[in-house]
């Protein structure tokens, strides 16, 4: 976020501001190439859906859904789409609440309760997002059938497949291999009670080792 002495680039009360937040997002967020493709999936039918990084537009869309609240998995910035994307939740009435995931990272424990009380007490219809929709929002989406759902981590887990462009074979794999640790090392444990046992960075460098050890195998198949 810009600093309160320090004016935003994206100042969207000036036309320059305007106009430098819209390049932003079409060229420097490569929102051209969501221009025709939101990665648009309902999570709960009509409960909860998940997308890529949406357009003033695409809000506008989802408004007249009847979408009530959009979570921002990318977290707060200075950047020209995360101001249009403030500007446009505000425009048509919807709350938009900022929660930081990643999509190169273990969830922690901190962030998997974060997740439990949004799910709590946010107004639904809702939508989640992040930038293309694939790896943050895969997280966020499992964490979401399991904790508000209650469904089973081991059929919460399709919400990584690459049908929503989620691919396991390269460093956003961590977040499948949190999952596939639970599964693996619960012995009946329930999830919230595991996950506070874990130590995300420990998780992430066993993942790497891993990774590394099937780079050979990688190089043969010409895996990118």
């Amino acid at each position: 976020m810009t600093s309160p002495d320090k004016p935003s680039r994206f100042d969207l009360s000036t036309p320059e501001g305007r106009k430098r937040a819209e390049r932003d997002l079409i060229w420097g967020d490569h929102g051209f190439l969501r221009a025709r493709f939101s990665n648009f999936h309902w999570i709960e039918e009509g409960v909860m859906a998940r997308a890529n990084q949406p357009s003033p537009q695409a809000i506008a869309r989802y408004a007249a859904m009847g979408i009530k609240t959009i979570l921002n998995l990318r977290g707060p910035s200075d950047t020209g789409y995360y101001w249009l994307e403030r500007e446009a939740c505000a425009r048509h009435g919807l709350a938009m609440i900022d929660f930081r995931m990643y999509s190169r990272e273990a969830p922690s424990p901190e962030q998997v309760r974060g997740a439990k009380t949004l799910f709590e007490q946010i107004e639904y219809p809702a939508l989640m997002h992040c930038k293309s929709g694939a790896d943050r929002a895969g997280a966020m989406a499992v964490l979401y059938k399991i904790l508000k759902m209650g469904v089973p981590v081991s059929d919460a887990i399709e919400q990584l497949e690459l049908k929503y462009l989620h691919v396991k074979h390269g460093k956003t794999g961590v977040i499948d291999y949190f999952f596939e640790r639970y599964l693996a090392e619960a012995n009946g444990r329930p999830f919230l009670e595991w996950v506070e046992t874990t130590d995300p960075a420990a998780i992430k460098q066993a993942f790497s080792r891993k990774l590394s050890a099937n780079i050979p195998l990688d190089a043969i198949l010409q895996r990118e």
